[in-house]
Formats: C-alpha cells, structure tokens, sequence
C-alpha cells in the first residue's frame, strides 16, 4: 500500500536543542492538526545532548514524524536541505528547533500561498517577518543592520531574510544553488529564479530553554563571503523564456 498523500512538510532543524523538541512537536500538531494533510520533518545535525534519544521516542510514538539524523554536525543550511529532500510532501515550511518561531503561524502562511495565482504558486515564496522580535537588543540591532545591508546589496525587497518561519514548494527549494548559510539568502536566491516573495508579519517568542549556537559576531564573520557570493550569483543569472514549438 503507497503511503498517504500529505499537502505540507514541516521541516525542523536542530542542534542540541532537547528541551524544545517535544513541547515544538505539541505546538505543530496543535496548529495543524485537522486543519492540514501534515508530516514533521526532524533533522539532527550531529547532536550531542539528550536530542537524538527524545527524537527517537517521539518517532515511535508520532506517524507523522520523520527523523533523520547528520553523524557530524553540517550547518543549519545542510540540515534545512536533507529535510526538504527527505520530506514526501510538495509544500515546505520551515521553522527553527529552538521554540522562537510559533507554528500557529503556519496555516495562514499556507493561505496566502493558496491566494496566489496558479500559474504563480511554483515560484512562490512567503517569508516570515519578526516584526516584534523577542530577542536581546545586541541581537536586534545586530540582525536589523545586516538585513538592511542585504537589502541594499540584493534587492531582495525582504524585511527579515534571517527569519525561520518560511512556506516555499518543494521543488523550487530544490532547483536552487546549495551552500552553507543559504538559508540565510532564500528570498533572494528564489528571485535570481524567476520567483516571487512575499513577506507575512508573524509571532517571535523569547527563548525559553536551551542556548543559541549562533553569536553576533560569527554571523558578521561569515556573512560577508557569503554576501558576495550571492551578489555575484545574482549578477550572472538569466531567466529564459521557454517555448515549445508548435
């Protein structure tokens, strides 16, 4: 028997985030739950808390949970794309495993996708915007000053580019370059496709349990390479126009 057709992948990357995993879990089914045909997307990127041990429990006691774990820890960006082509669904969202973003977001992300003309729904992405985020002020500032700098460099029309909350179809995710920190650089990798962005204010809570891997200055260190390389991506595309003879 083939397995049932499911409309939404939820996709979650974590490291060493075992405090958030199960109290995540209730929250999606709690936003999801008779509202959408769903699957739960865990990916472990080489762990080395209690993670792997609540994932596997929860797996045996969740049908629609599908955990996948990295023997050695590859970056959010990898982890992001091993769940997107494990996933079975053709519609992804995404959120971050530390409990900031709120599931309850997503069925009016699916929404506005569905709101979208047909014909544009295959290069559609919506993207979350922490309008009122709930994080320490270095932190704001820190992710305010490189958002307007990659706004300015990409043209990506995207107020918060860093957000975890995004809906995108499976298979544009799939036909984009992969590097590390692409998550980073969705919006506008999905405009150098011939695709479309749209921006949805959405809930961001403070983080109750559990520490960020990620500093202000390591971000700095690494966005600047990354920058330039997706302004050249962006310089040297070319969006054809197919036609097929008659």
């Amino acid at each position: 028997m083939s397995a049932p057709e499911v409309e939404l992948a939820v996709v979650v990357p974590v490291k060493n985030e075992a405090d958030n995993i199960r109290p995540l879990l209730a929250e999606i089914h709690a936003a999801l739950d008779g509202k959408l045909d769903f699957e739960i997307v865990y990916v472990d990127d080489g762990s080395t808390d209690a993670s792997p041990a609540i994932l596997a429990e929860a797996r045996r006691a969740d049908p629609r949970l599908t955990v996948v774990r990295h023997r050695a820890s590859c970056g959010q960006s990898q982890a992001i794309a091993t769940g997107v082509r494990i996933a079975r669904a053709p519609l992804i969202a995404t959120l971050d495993g530390d409990g900031q973003n709120d599931p309850a977001d997503i069925p009016a992300l699916v929404e506005r996708w569905r709101a979208a003309p047909a014909g544009e729904r295959d290069t559609l992405m919506i993207a979350g915007w922490r309008a009122r985020r709930q994080d320490t002020a270095s932190r704001r500032w820190a992710s305010k000053a490189a958002n307007a700098i990659r706004a300015a460099a990409l043209k990506d029309d995207t107020p918060d580019t860093g957000c975890g909350t995004k809906l995108f179809p499976r298979a544009l995710f799939l036909d984009l370059p992969r590097f590390d920190h692409m998550h980073r650089y969705l919006p506008a990798l999905t405009i150098r496709a011939g695709g479309r962005v749209e921006s949805v204010t959405v809930n961001h809570r403070p983080r109750e349990r559990g520490a960020s891997n990620y500093s202000n200055l390591r971000r700095a260190l690494v966005g600047i390479p990354d920058l330039l390389g997706v302004m050249w991506l962006m310089r040297r595309s070319r969006n054809p126009v197919v036609e097929i003879p008659k």
